[in-house]
């Protein structure tokens, strides 16, 4: 048999790599019930606690009820409905940009903005801890491809001094496995000193940062010239799902016209995006949701700083423990869930080999005596683990 799947597998298995895909029988929010057990999850990306909010779900069913359940048809043949532009005029006044494209999801969404953007002759640059949907689509784009070093702008600079063609400079806003925040001001002052555009994902950022939820950017104060195109997505903080790509109109009417993966794809329920459009009122109007997340990330990292963990650059809602060995990470997060609690142990290809982790969420649905739980538990089972060379 020319393809040895088995193998394949195998290899997978015995390098604790193997991934299996956990059963959630609950809505999302903090206590759930995974695989027939009630847990206390700490790994999901609802942020805000959006995900389950009962008037989201009234503004679907509400939507249901006056648009059906399906979009139909692509945007451009007659599936772009009154609450899907509701929603891009929605987006972009959050993101304070002249316009915003709804997207089916956010790995559309970089596939298409960036394969519309450059091609042949052009240059992609991006971070080396880019997610996975950001490098994919610099190499099917067909430009010249390179990564410079993470969050390092004279990197970038060195790599710009080669670029031909058009040049876009591709960063994650808040990356999804470390935390941390890309230095935007340096690296817009960079691309824009050499005429390249700066593209970001702000997929972790878009809710959680910024005085009104505007993510990376409005937590950065910068421009639509220093950042000509943003990127965010709506199944994270928001608590519903989709994407966007948010810009000025020339850039928004070229990707209606060139960006495949909008073009050629249904568009989503239209119950949904009144969903969204709820669900932006509340994280644009109720600010005490990213207080309360902030409190309760500073509660995590000083609680985990005298438990003696290795934390992460991060004062977002992604607090990684860095473990380093998969086996270790896999054993940590199995003991924590024999405690009840859900924290997902992280491996490679996801992240560098060598650096497998427990990757602990925060959202605003957590309370301070559910955040102190998994600090006890940490407390509890960290100093059992066998070290990496025992």
């Amino acid at each position: 048999m020319a393809f040895d799947l088995r193998a394949r597998l195998e290899q997978r298995r015995a390098a604790d790599l193997y991934r299996r895909r956990p059963l959630l029988e609950s809505p999302q929010g903090p206590e759930v019930v995974v695989d027939g057990q009630p847990l206390l999850a700490f790994c999901s990306n609802d942020y805000l606690g959006l995900a389950n909010h009962p008037q989201v779900i009234a503004a679907w069913r509400a939507g249901a009820e006056r648009w059906g359940v399906g979009g139909g048809a692509s945007h451009l043949v007659i599936g772009h409905s009154s609450p899907h532009h509701a929603v891009e005029e929605a987006l972009a006044e959050l993101t304070g940009r002249p316009r915003a494209l709804l997207f089916s999801t956010g790995y559309m969404a970089n596939l298409g903005a960036l394969t519309a953007l450059v091609g042949q002759g052009d240059t992609v640059l991006q971070d080396r801890l880019n997610h996975a949907s950001l490098l994919d689509a610099g190499l099917l784009s067909g430009a010249r491809f390179n990564r410079y070093l993470h969050n390092d702008a004279e990197s970038l600079a060195n790599r710009l001094d080669k670029a031909v063609g058009n040049t876009l400079v591709v960063t994650d806003g808040v990356f999804s496995m470390d935390g941390d925040l890309a230095d935007l001001p340096a690296l817009a002052a960079v691309a824009n000193a050499r005429d390249a555009w700066l593209m970001v994902d702000d997929a972790h950022g878009l809710g959680t940062l910024g005085r009104n939820g505007g993510g990376i950017v409005e937590h950065f104060g910068l421009s639509l010239e220093q950042v000509p195109v943003l990127i965010g997505t709506l199944g994270k903080a928001c608590g519903t799902a989709g994407a966007f790509v948010a810009g000025s109109d020339e850039l928004i009417e070229c990707l209606i016209q060139f960006a495949r993966p909008y073009i050629y794809t249904t568009s989503q329920p239209p119950a949904l995006a009144c969903a969204t459009l709820r669900s932006l009122e509340l994280l644009r109007g109720e600010h005490w949701r990213r207080e309360h997340l902030a409190a309760l990330i500073q509660q995590f990292r000083s609680g985990a700083e005298q438990i003696g963990l290795q934390l992460m650059d991060s004062f977002t809602p992604i607090q990684p423990i860095l473990i380093g060995d998969s086996t270790r990470a896999l054993r940590l997060s199995q003991m924590l869930r024999e405690r009840g609690l859900l924290v997902t142990a992280i491996r490679p290809p996801t992240v560098p080999a060598g650096s497998a982790r427990l990757r602990v969420t925060l959202s605003a649905a957590h309370s301070p005596a559910q955040v102190q739980l998994l600090l006890n538990a940490l407390a509890d089972c960290y100093p059992l683990l066998e070290p990496a060379d025992a």
